[in-house]
């Protein structure tokens, strides 16, 4: 059962929406407005989110921030009333995976929804093996050899950038632009290095000679082994 979330202000229409994407395989929660959305966001876990951008006690678009801001990559959608350009830029670069203007076809919407839950399911396991590890984002909790190993947000948030791009070096540049998304408008120089220091002190044997989280000189940092 995939379980849906869903943020509109108009309520005709988000019940629309709610009849069209409940199934036997689907439900949908729907709210219509930004305080009943953190409250339930922070007590359930969905497989999608669909944000209207418009709402009569904000954005959107400062939900979604928040949300990519815990680290979470579940899907969403946004929906606006608004077709220019720069609205939609605005929209992807927080961290939207979609957009639909209004007015839409609910055949459209439908077949949106369905296409980020197949590419969800595809390549967002719950959980990953890597070597002693075993890391659920969506849960937040993280074991070595079956023991469970206290991470902050921004650790967390820093270790999901390594693992999902692992074998590959991730310059330093790109690890502050992803794990300190807050709308900081200046990050410490040494605020990376000091993260991934704790990181390393948590998870390594021997921090002083990683064998999982290493230093790509000139660059940036790697998580060496492929789960």
């Amino acid at each position: 059962m995939k379980h849906i979330f869903l943020l509109e202000d108009d309520e005709t229409l988000g019940r629309g929406i709610a009849m069209a994407l409940t199934g036997s395989e689907t439900s949908v929660v729907c709210r219509s407005n930004l305080t009943q959305a953190r409250e339930t966001l922070a007590e359930e876990h969905f497989d999608l989110l669909i944000l209207d951008v418009n709402l009569p006690d904000g954005s959107g678009l400062d939900l979604l921030r928040q949300v990519r801001s815990e680290g979470s990559s579940t899907p969403v959608i946004l929906l606006t009333a608004n077709d220019l350009e720069l609205d939609e830029v605005t929209g992807l670069e927080a961290g939207a995976d979609d957009y639909i203007t209004k007015p839409f076809s609910l055949a459209v919407l439908r077949a949106r929804v369905n296409a980020q839950l197949r590419r969800s399911a595809c390549t967002a396991p719950c959980a990953l093996s890597v070597g002693p590890f075993t890391f659920d984002f969506d849960r937040m909790d993280f074991r070595r050899d079956g023991v469970a190993v206290e991470l902050s947000k921004t650790e967390q948030r820093l270790l999901r950038v390594l693992v999902e791009n692992c074998g590959h070096a991730v310059p330093r540049a790109t690890l502050v632009d992803r794990v300190w998304t807050d709308g900081a408008e200046f990050v410490e120089e040494n605020a990376l290095s000091v993260t991934v220091k704790r990181l390393r002190s948590k998870l390594e044997a021997d921090p002083a000679k990683p064998d999982y989280l290493k230093t790509v000189y000139g660059i940036g940092y790697i998580w060496a082994v492929k789960p």
